[in-house]
Order: structure tokens, then sequence, then C-alpha cells
């Protein structure tokens, strides 16, 4: 995210992923004020849908949730990382699948009252298997879930995850819009 840069910065902590600032802006109606800010290098994630209309859905533990979650294969973009390419390196690691064709879903952002974190999403088809590799810190289960029980658990809130909530939802509409005649049945590929 860009735009305003603050009067004065001031660094409260450096960690291996995030940093926490303090910083002094003016807002845009004048009001000066001091923001705590955590910095994030931003995330990727996947809508993996296979030829049976099924979505890939990782149940993993979460220790800041304190339990399981269901989230979309995801993970924090490395340094000057293109965002597709981050979202096909975490399905491969997290699913043990690659796609084909990818579209983008836009982005979301996690917490934009505190948290720099942009995370982009992407409808990942043509589903292919490929070797998993999870990270020793991360405790998963992979399923494949029909995409319309997946978005009615994201609407009663069985998911509690905004990025995987809002990639679903948006991935049955830009899917049910790809079956219409005409000029709407186009995905804007990415390739």
């Amino acid at each position: 995210m860009g735009g305003m840069k603050p009067d004065n910065q001031t660094l409260q902590f450096a960690g291996r992923v995030i940093s926490v600032t303090t910083d002094e802006v003016v807002l845009p109606n004048g009001h000066r004020a001091l923001l705590e800010v955590v910095h994030h290098p931003g995330g990727a994630a996947a809508v993996a849908l296979d030829e049976h209309g099924r979505v890939c859905l990782l149940r993993q533990y979460r220790y800041v949730a304190d339990g399981w979650l269901w989230e979309l294969p995801a993970g924090k973009l490395e340094p000057g990382e293109p965002a597709l390419l981050a979202a096909q390196r975490e399905l491969i690691e997290e699913a043990g699948v690659s796609a084909r064709e990818w579209a983008s879903l836009g982005i979301c952002l996690s917490s934009p009252g505190v948290f720099t974190e942009t995370l982009h999403l992407f409808l990942a088809t043509g589903i292919e298997p490929a070797a998993a590799a999870h990270e020793s810190a991360e405790v998963i289960e992979v399923h494949w879930v029909p995409l319309d029980a997946a978005c009615a658990w994201a609407l009663d809130g069985t998911i509690t995850d905004s990025k995987t909530a809002l990639g679903l939802l948006r991935a049955r509409h830009i899917t049910a819009r790809s079956a219409l005649p005409g000029p709407l049945n186009t995905l804007a590929k990415i390739p």
C-alpha cells in the first residue's frame, strides 16, 4: 500500500517477519495523529479449484487463534517476490498440487487500522499433483471441499479467516460469471 508518508517514524520493534513503528502523521482532515503501525511484507493465497468443483482448504493449527482454522493455501511474500509466484509456491508446498491457469481475485487488507499486510488472492485451475513440502512449524491437513459448501462455511462462520472467506466468495462469483455466454465468460488470466 502506498500513500501518505509519516512526518516522523520511530522504530519500536524489528522482528523476523514484522516491524512495529510509531508514526506521526497528518490525516486528510488536517488532524495530527500518533499511530502504531505493524509492517508486514504481504502475502498471497490460492483458491485452487479442481475439475470436480472442489476447492482446496487447509485445516491448519494456529497458535495465535488458539486452535484449528480452515484456510486457503497461502504464505508470506519473500523480498522482491511477485505475489503470483508466492501463491504458486505456497500451493505446491502446502497442498501438494500445482495449477496451469491463474486469475487474479484482487487484494484483501487483513486489518488496515494497524497492519500494512496486503494479501493477493488468486484463482488456480487446471490442478495437477506436485510434491508438498510443509515447513516444520506448519501443522496442516489438506481437504478438497465442494466450492458451494466452502462458501456456505464462509457465510455461516465456520470459516473465520478473512482472506479465505473473501477468496472463496470472489471465486464463486467469478466462476458463476464465467459460465454465462457472451463477454462475461472470460477470466482475467495471468500468463
